[in-house]
């Protein structure tokens, strides 16, 4: 019981100051309600761990008494995220404060198999980042366009990157990175970006739709994303939705686009041609198949968690932007109901920074951080969309 008061101790004064810093120990004990000789007890030892260090003076009351502050140790720990996508690889390395340290983007070899693109992206790691920052990272998360079980890691549904489907890539890239390796869909980790540094930062019930070359939902209900022991959950592009039975994920995707196009013989040499202005009527016929695709989807997401805020990303969802209001309307009209949609905030590096921030989760846990402090943390915002650019700049 000691231990256990000990480590509850140490996990409220590290979960306030993860959402308020700096601090000094008689703020942190006036926000958590522990005593004061408690947290001093806790901060010393955080301090020896070396997680913890102080300050300058700071006054903290008006009288003008001072403490000294309290604060998180940033560079004393690393946690990286990868968004590991079929045609783009996009990495967000972060220090324990979720400052972004390294932010990188470069194409996706996906020809490649299973060893030789876990060698692949262990070069490219090696290559981004620092020897002695790599020496302090402790936490890799990997994004993937597929259903990852959370019971034993397989992968399954990733067509567009059927290298990651082979056991073999997860345990040769643990091989190589010698570090914890941790996986989910690349939209949860989208979502979970967005919702602690994008544009779903206060839709504690929110869902993320990623449009590309393929089609991938998260879903969250009380700022906890959902997920089903086989990574199943949000999988809505396997519906058999369309003529003959096609999958739901060949009516609005990229590739899928662009194969429907070739069926009706229509000339597109982009998807993002079908939503351009003052086309001709085939290519009309073929956005008007989208349109009810896409309705499909949001409805099924709508039905499926009632979000507040639906956050779109991917190439396809770009040419969407200007019209979301109108989809807005249709699920009003169908359901009574229809949340915001808004295009993601943390652009093309959301699913990189919210695999960054289970990184981030991992490292808070190994720490000593209570696992159900970890949905609102961190609590400020330093991982967002003007500080990646000026990270990869």
């Amino acid at each position: 019981m000691v231990q256990d008061t000990r480590e509850l101790n140490r996990s409220a004064v590290l979960t306030q100051l993860l959402r308020d810093r700096p601090s000094s120990r008689k703020q942190i004990a006036a926000a958590t309600g522990i005593s004061q000789p408690t947290v001093t007890r806790a901060v010393d030892e955080l301090i020896s761990d070396g997680v913890l260090a102080e300050g300058e003076e700071i006054v903290v009351e008006s009288r003008g008494r001072r403490a000294r502050s309290i604060d998180l140790i940033g560079d004393r720990s690393y946690a990286l995220g990868i968004d590991l996508g079929a045609s783009s690889t996009r990495i967000v390395l972060v220090d324990l404060l979720a400052q972004p340290v390294r932010v990188s983007a470069l194409p996706t070899p996906a020809s490649l198999g299973p060893h030789e693109l876990a060698h692949w992206l262990a070069d490219q790691l090696r290559a981004v980042i620092p020897r002695q920052i790599w020496q302090r990272t402790n936490q890799v998360a990997i994004g993937l366009p597929g259903a990852v079980s959370q019971e034993d890691l397989s992968v399954s549904n990733a067509p567009n990157l059927p290298a990651v489907e082979d056991p073999g890539f997860l345990a040769a890239l643990r091989d190589e990175l010698g570090k914890p390796v941790h996986l989910d869909n690349d939209a949860n980790y989208a979502l979970l970006g967005e919702q602690r540094f994008g544009a779903a930062k206060d839709a504690p019930n929110a869902a993320m739709l990623t449009l590309g070359a393929g089609l991938g939902a998260g879903l969250a209900v009380e700022g906890k994303l959902l997920k089903g022991s086989r990574g199943l959950v949000g999988e809505f592009g396997q519906l058999p939705v369309g003529p003959m039975g096609s999958r739901l994920e060949h009516l609005v995707t990229g590739p899928g686009i662009l194969s429907r196009a070739k069926e009706a013989n229509v000339e597109l040499n982009d998807p993002s041609e079908l939503f351009a202005k003052d086309t001709s009527p085939l290519v009309r016929s073929l956005r008007a198949q989208f349109d009810q695709a896409l309705l499909i989807v949001l409805m099924a997401i709508v039905v499926s968690c009632e979000p507040s805020t639906i956050v779109l990303g991917g190439g396809i969802s770009k040419s969407l932007a200007s019209e979301l209001s109108q989809y807005e309307e249709s699920l009003r009209t169908a359901l009574r109901y229809a949340p915001k949609l808004t295009p993601a905030e943390l652009g093309d590096f959301s699913g990189a920074a919210g695999a960054a921030v289970a990184s981030l989760h991992a490292e808070y846990l190994a720490i000593g951080v209570q696992r159900e402090a970890l949905a609102a943390l961190p609590g400020w915002a330093t991982l967002t969309a003007s500080a990646l650019n000026q990270a990869s700049a």
